[in-house]
């Protein structure tokens, strides 16, 4: 009965195509067939797309065949150069494009490069919104995202429908760009918080301190943020993060340094001083040369732990 009900809503659903299928894309891509969606997807890695492809989905071998078949077409990438090569390069999507087709990019990339590829998508009748997401892969999978979105606002509201069935939260930013530039914002606090949380634990261990109990401390009081109290970086304090891990999975240190880049280049192109995010994005630049590359962004802690020990 269930696959009877499913096969019959995705008769129902108009395609959806899906390009990255990354540790974010797949669940996300995941999310949008259990809700009935049927999927085209394409990633450069064609080993991601099995499991998709298993699932359902049609899997093709370039994002200009995506477009040829989707007039709704997701984008998930690791960066600027990424997205502009998928949109605009020779087997890009913007060589098929279909008129009125609605390209949402939910890679985290520079402001610019958002407004560079809505100017680029309307000269071929298309329409491009930026939509980064917050959450993780853990949000990703059980579709609790936070969708950040910038672009025309009456588009808006035939995007929403694709974003409910990934997210749990949609929120409208402005103009295309905006959306970027509220997961840059978001993204720069968090690793201030994440460094600020990863020196207090280490100093209270220092002074005696039992990281658990200093850990409820902490979220009890005005100390208290998501880095002590969802995410703790110390080993043994919390279960299910990347820190009782050994820092794997979550959001890479390479991820994050290259998050911060961009904010340090929004922050220069507004002449707005960031102090801390200058100094955290260096913090995050240095671990990456040190091994920590591929670790979840909360092995900071052991970084700093590294750094006194020399």
């Amino acid at each position: 009965m269930y696959f009877h009900a499913l096969f019959e809503s995705m008769a129902s659903k108009t395609p959806v195509g899906f390009i990255g299928l990354g540790n974010m894309g797949s669940p996300m891509a995941k999310n949008l067939i259990k809700n009935g969606y049927p999927v085209i997807a394409t990633d450069v890695f064609p080993e991601c797309c099995k499991e998709l492809q298993d699932l359902g989905a049609q899997v093709v071998d370039s994002p200009a065949y995506v477009a040829e078949k989707a007039d709704r077409i997701i984008t998930m990438l690791p960066s600027s150069p990424n997205v502009i090569e998928v949109y605009t390069g020779s087997n890009g999507i913007l060589k098929k494009v279909k008129k009125g087709t609605l390209l949402v990019d939910s890679s985290t990339i520079d402001p610019a490069v958002a407004r560079e590829m809505a100017v680029a998508a309307e000269k071929m009748g298309a329409v491009f919104m930026d939509a980064p997401v917050s959450g993780g892969v853990g949000a990703a999978s059980m579709a609790k995202l936070t969708f950040m979105v910038g672009g025309l606002e009456e588009e808006f509201k035939a995007a929403e429908e694709l974003f409910t069935c990934m997210g749990a939260n949609v929120i409208y930013c402005g103009q295309v760009g905006t959306g970027q530039a509220a997961k840059l914002c978001n993204n720069m606090l968090l690793s201030i918080g994440m460094i600020g949380t990863a020196e207090t634990m280490n100093l209270g261990i220092r002074l005696g301190l039992d990281p658990k109990l200093l850990a409820k401390i902490l979220n009890m009081s005005s100390g208290c943020c998501w880095s002590s109290d969802t995410y703790n970086p110390v080993p043994g304090v919390m279960e299910g993060v990347p820190s009782a891990n050994n820092y794997q999975g979550g959001f890479g240190t390479t991820l994050m340094a290259k998050d911060l880049g961009l904010a340090q280049n929004t922050a220069t192109n507004t002449r707005t001083p960031i102090p801390l995010g200058s100094l955290a994005h260096q913090i995050y630049r240095v671990m990456c040369s040190r091994g920590y590359a591929n670790k979840d962004f909360s092995s900071v802690f052991q970084f700093l732990r590294e750094e006194e020990a020399q």
